[in-house]
């Protein structure tokens, strides 16, 4: 049998090692946020024939206006996110595109105020921690512990503070924005790693009963039985994450790339990262009584 917890030291150095990394581009270079967050420009084109994002972007990106996404709605139709523009800037995109193709027809062509506003920012936050609040207490009831539920809610914050903070490194490096599609994703990581938690915590509880061994040996036990399980079912996802990230698209491009973060995250936390706080508190506890 493998002694996982014997490393578990190691297993916070690596988590600390990332989320500090994040942290500091979060607090060097924040967020690069979207349309969603600070508003802008949806234009409309329609062409006569199919072209290419890529060679689209390219050529509005010379002129110094960042195109944040282009989405295909329909046969030959595309939808562009841009940031606000003037009637100038306007001008210069519609030449553009009349240069890649001279029957281009402008369909819509808006300006837009930020989707997601502080307001909602404010309640998405007040959600979390209510959620967060609600799994932690359920989990410490079915349980009998409240260092359960600790444990798992430490876990998934982990989770939000490495998708965050590597998204914010991502943004000032490759251009990465977070939108709508973010926040998506984001919420669909937490899930999945209390998810993925629980499941590690089961097989300590029944092993726990069956046995009544040390903690520390239990937890071996539990690690090694579902540690198999765990990565076939996190490689499944990884490689259809990778598949859309390598020809999805450049709409849904960071979202996968969100989603492939936050899996392989949670993947790790719940051996590496619930397990190992749960085993140092029940000991600094024992030692506390004694």
């Amino acid at each position: 049998m493998i002694d996982w917890m014997k490393y578990r030291y190691l297993y916070f150095s690596i988590s600390s090692i990332v989320i500090i990394a994040g942290l500091f581009g979060l607090f060097q270079w924040g967020l690069n946020l979207g349309v969603d967050f600070k508003g802008g420009t949806i234009a409309e084109y329609k062409f006569s024939k199919s072209i290419s994002t890529e060679s689209i972007s390219g050529n509005i990106n010379k002129d110094i206006i960042d195109v944040n996404s282009i989405q295909e709605t329909g046969k030959n139709t595309y939808l562009f996110r841009l940031p606000p523009l003037s009637s100038d800037q306007r001008q210069k995109v519609k030449e553009i595109l009349l240069g890649i193709d001279d029957k281009a027809e402008e369909l819509r062509f808006e300006t837009v105020g930020p989707s997601i506003g502080p307001e909602l920012v404010k309640k998405t936050i007040f959600a979390l921690l209510i959620s967060a609040g609600g799994i932690l207490f359920w989990v410490a009831y079915q349980f009998k512990s409240i260092k359960f539920g600790v444990s798992a809610v430490l876990a998934m914050f982990h989770d939000s503070l490495v998708l965050i903070g590597l998204f914010s490194l991502l943004g000032h490096f490759f251009g990465a924005e977070v939108d709508f599609l973010f926040v998506t994703a984001l919420l669909t990581i937490l899930s999945f790693s209390v998810h993925d938690t629980i499941v590690v915590y089961d097989r300590i509880r029944e092993t726990q009963k069956k046995t009544g061994e040390d903690l520390v040996d239990i937890t071996n036990h539990a690690l090694t039985q579902t540690m198999v399980r765990s990565l076939n079912n996190s490689m499944t996802i990884v490689f259809m994450l990778i598949a859309l990230v390598l020809l999805g698209g450049t709409t849904i491009k960071w979202f996968a790339v969100a989603l492939l973060i936050g899996t392989v995250s949670g993947t790790y936390s719940s051996p590496f990262v619930a397990v190992p706080i749960l085993i140092t508190w029940d000991q600094l506890e024992k030692k506390y009584k004694k």
